[in-house]
């Protein structure tokens, strides 16, 4: 998928109405309520076309949304959760089903409760969406121009790279839409921290979220060779977490699923409890306990932990009488010390709760969203940054993080949409 490139001049800078850096979807949604109202919008972005991570996330199944109701929906934005909250009034995950039923999308509630566009890919509907934002009923065109990497100012002036020249573009309102520092490869690389800090924004530091973990085996290196090569891409199906609560943290218990990699843990169940179990490691706790068999009581694992095997394997008694075989009777293996194999108190308790000790988050590049960026503080209620009038932030670069479910997409629609509103709003007669 190519768009339009639109280079300015090399020799007079593009005077343009209101621009917007970055092609991700706060951008994309903030350039068509901003077109839709008659503004002429100028969408640079590095890359060669628009919504690179938007179409990544898509491709084993786009979520859209959540179909959970307020204010549960909101709650999932943790201690930002007021914050976002605001942005979800304008467009909350109702609004965002109805936006995309409108591109053709025709969403559907999965078992989960996650939406879906009826296709499950995200390129039928970033198609649909370009489509619209060239060629509106109503309102203006958007004018994309592609390769334009953002350096900074030149005074009044945006400086942008493209094609080995530099470029130079005045407007009246600028939005940023430049996203974290996960998947940098596709455009998100954060560039825009020190850009933003040498103009006296305050910028929360950048951390992984929505994560995997490494962690400590049993004799304190981690996973075993045996261990990784055998079980490595093996999920771990109907397990439950659960983190101790300390320091005032109250526990934390889900049941669902996770993988096993070469060197740790990752998964819908880990990303699930990366912000807590990451805020644990920075604290210098990092633990979280395994069930794996939820299904099962303790007494009922110890009652047939302690049933006589006679000439049967240990492997092959836990596999008869509880199901337990596989990555998960692997797993055990791995984190339990053989000393408690033959104490049936200690391995039904193991079963029930096996400790797994983390090393630490996976790099920032490889997760799936980031934590940290624009503080709230540095914004006005409309997202516009304090210290830079006619500037506003919006989507993954302000400070908020969420669960994956279609939260995290859903307050990035929000938040350019949010601001885009006050666009309109404060600079009315621009």
């Amino acid at each position: 998928m190519s768009d339009t490139v639109l280079p300015p001049s090399f020799h007079d800078p593009l005077a343009v109405d209101v621009a917007i850096v970055g092609g991700g979807p706060a951008g994309l949604m903030a350039a068509e309520v901003l077109s839709a109202a008659g503004r002429q919008v100028h969408l640079f972005d590095a890359m060669p076309s628009v919504g690179r991570k938007f179409l990544l996330a898509g491709r084993g199944g786009l979520n859209l949304t959540h179909s959970e109701d307020r204010p549960a929906f909101d709650a999932r934005y943790g201690a930002m959760q007021d914050w976002v909250a605001r942005w979800l009034d304008d467009l909350d995950g109702v609004r965002v089903r109805a936006w995309a039923d409108a591109l053709g999308a025709q969403t559907f509630v999965g078992s989960s409760g996650r939406v879906f566009p009826h296709e499950m890919k995200a390129a039928p509907l970033l198609r649909a969406w370009l489509q619209r934002l060239r060629h509106p009923v109503s309102g203006q065109a958007v004018q994309f121009h592609m390769r334009h990497r953002w350096l900074g100012w030149d005074g009044d002036a945006l400086r942008f790279r493209h094609e080995g020249a530099e470029v130079r573009v005045h407007c009246k309102v600028l939005l940023l839409a430049l996203g974290g520092a996960s998947w940098p490869r596709l455009g998100s690389d954060a560039g825009w921290v020190p850009l933003l800090q040498a103009r006296g924004v305050e910028v929360a530091p950048l951390r992984a979220a929505n994560c995997g973990f490494d962690v400590w085996g049993r004799d304190g290196q981690g996973w075993t060779p045996h261990f990784a090569e055998r079980y490595a891409g093996h999920p771990l199906k109907s397990v439950a977490l659960h983190i101790r609560g300390a320091e005032g943290d109250a526990p934390w218990q889900r049941k669902g699923e996770c993988v096993v990699t070469a060197t740790g843990l990752e998964g819908s169940l880990i990303y699930a409890a990366s912000a807590r179990l990451r805020d644990d490691l920075e604290k210098g706790q990092g633990w979280l306990s395994l069930d794996l068999l939820p299904d099962r009581s303790p007494s009922q694992v110890l009652e047939e932990v302690s049933r006589p095997r006679g000439s049967r394997s240990l492997a092959s008694h836990l596999k008869s009488r509880l199901g337990l075989q596989g990555v998960k009777a692997g797993l055990l293996h791995e984190l339990l010390p053989r000393e408690n194999w033959m104490n049936p108190q200690a391995l039904a308790l193991a079963i029930k709760v096996l400790p797994v000790r983390l090393k630490a988050a996976r790099p920032m590049q490889e997760a799936i969203s980031t934590a940290g960026g624009v503080q709230r503080e540095a914004l006005t209620a409309g997202l516009m940054l304090k210290a830079c009038p006619g500037v506003y932030c919006a989507g993954e670069m302000l400070d908020w993080e969420a669960p994956t479910g279609g939260y995290l997409l859903t307050a990035c629609l929000a938040s350019g949409w949010r601001a885009a509103q006050d666009i309109l709003a404060e600079n009315a007669q621009i």
